[in-house]
């Protein structure tokens, strides 16, 4: 929290001073202390350890259900009062003033949702009451939503403001986020209804706690699975890789500006997930071509481009097992695709061609662009920048160079460091690159063929033939082929 912009200052003051002056005007007259320190030690105690999400840098406080419970037996001022213990929570490595921040914001939640319980008609839970789903269970969840919206807008206002996140960023990770807070709320329903319907009183927080670290148990394990899935594509990204020494790390970049132009369109939190899986495996196929083909230095026959066609449903036979990637395969299948329906290796066009894909397509060719290759230096940004422009609608899909390039302003592209060859090794490079655009494959024989229908280039095509619904045409004096 160190160096907050001025604004960031003035929310957090902002925010803990309307948590003092509600606790400082709150009447605790007829507040049950005992209850009170009871559900403190086990708000601390949950504290102290929050379930990390696979979402970057979130966790959810197991302490939500404390605090819903709080609601229930104590109400808004017992709530807002529990709240300000995250001041002393068990997280350590938390700057003070982001302990003063987050036990202010959980007063105000704590508060809030006791005065949505309240208006809701709701009560405690009582042995002999008939209609608890109406004065229980119904207002507890509107409750319930009240707080995690609370605290979900008031820790958005403060990473908007000090710039750790931007709003897009946000709203693709609140549903995760939501979803996690939602779940362990309804733990703080099962903490009331244990300590006054069922009568076993302060013993409830005892009771409650091993489901609440068996949930905790369980988000864990699901993110150390998706850790797993990550070590495993970046094992087969390296793979692919170590074909071409100039080539490293051009699958994470890819990824990433995938990423950027999921996030710019608007796209869900678990779609953004699996476009990042495409982008890092996109040119897996490659383990399926010859190494010679792809370090040829001189034109390449029809039969070594067909094999270079045939690298994305290569790709697709080797991961297509892997449950997890869904709507990936059809980035990594046809990332190859272009707009004016002359890609590989089925000639879709326009629409046809599947998001993922489209995305995709820019990411690899911008980041192909500006990566220093084996027979030729880096363009510069602003040169990709024009070629994305100038191939928009032939090559690629416009609105999606468009909302690539907006990124770019946000999220400025910093191209590799040129790559400096070992010299106690001989390093393979490839000489010829079918991602870049503006350099494009060069094949033997001056007059290929413009493609015919749509269909995937056979392992040797026809004598005059480039490969049915493959790239094939002739080279332009641009050097874009069309």
């Amino acid at each position: 929290m160190r160096g907050l912009p001025p604004a960031a200052w003035a929310y957090v003051c902002g925010v803990v001073a309307l948590a003092a002056g509600l606790i400082a005007t709150a009447s605790f007259d007829d507040l049950e202390w005992r209850t009170l320190a009871v559900l403190a030690v086990l708000f601390l105690i949950c504290d102290s350890a929050p379930a990390l999400l696979n979402v970057e840098r979130a966790r959810v406080s197991l302490s939500f259900a404390a605090s819903l419970a709080t609601v229930v037996l104590l109400g808004p001022a017992g709530a807002a009062l529990l709240g300000v213990c995250a001041i002393v929570t068990g997280q350590r490595l938390f700057a003070p003033v982001k302990r003063v921040f987050n036990g202010a914001q959980f007063a105000l939640c704590g508060y809030a949702s006791g005065v949505v319980f309240i208006a809701l008609g709701g009560q405690r839970f009582e042995p002999g009451q008939v209609d608890w789903v109406e004065h229980v269970i119904g207002p507890f969840l509107g409750a319930l939503v009240t707080f995690v919206l609370v605290n979900l807008l008031l820790v958005a206002g403060i990473l908007l403001l000090s710039k750790q996140a931007t709003a897009r960023e946000l709203l693709s990770a609140s549903g995760q986020l939501a979803f996690g807070c939602l779940g362990y709320g309804m733990f703080g329903l099962l903490i009331a209804g244990l300590w006054s319907r069922v009568g076993v009183g302060p013993f409830a927080a005892v009771l409650v706690l091993l489901p609440l670290f068996i949930a905790r148990w369980a988000l864990e394990q699901t993110r150390a699975q998706q850790q797993a899935h990550a070590a495993t594509l970046a094992a087969l990204c390296q793979a692919v890789e170590t074909k071409d020494y100039y080539t490293r790390g051009h699958s994470e970049r890819v990824s990433r500006g995938s990423v950027m132009i999921a996030r710019e369109i608007g796209m869900r939190s678990d779609r953004v997930e699996a476009i990042r899986y495409a982008g890092m495996l996109h040119d897996v196929g490659k383990l399926g071509v010859p190494t010679k083909t792809l370090q040829k230095s001189g034109s390449l026959t029809e039969e070594e481009f067909a094999a270079i066609q045939l690298h994305p449903m290569r790709g697709l036979e080797i991961v297509r097992e892997i449950g997890f990637l869904d709507e990936a395969l059809a980035g990594i299948m046809h990332h190859h695709e272009k707009m004016n329906g002359r890609g590989y290796p089925m000639g879709l066009a326009g629409d046809e061609i599947p998001e993922f894909a489209r995305a995709i397509s820019i990411a690899d060719a911008f980041d192909c662009m500006t990566s220093t290759r084996s027979y030729r230096a880096a363009r510069t940004v602003e040169e990709a920048v024009e070629e994305l422009r100038r191939c928009a609608g032939d090559h690629f899909d416009p609105d999606m160079v468009e909302a690539f390039l907006n990124a770019l302003d946000r999220d400025p592209w910093v191209p590799p460091q040129p790559v400096v060859l070992p010299e106690d090794d001989i390093a393979e490079t490839t000489q010829q690159d079918h991602d870049d655009p503006s350099a494009p494959i060069r094949v033997d024989g001056d007059d290929i063929p413009e493609p015919g229908a749509a269909g995937v280039p056979s392992e040797a095509p026809a004598e005059g033939a480039g490969g049915a619904g493959g790239p094939a045409g002739k080279v332009t004096g641009d050097g874009v082929r069309q």
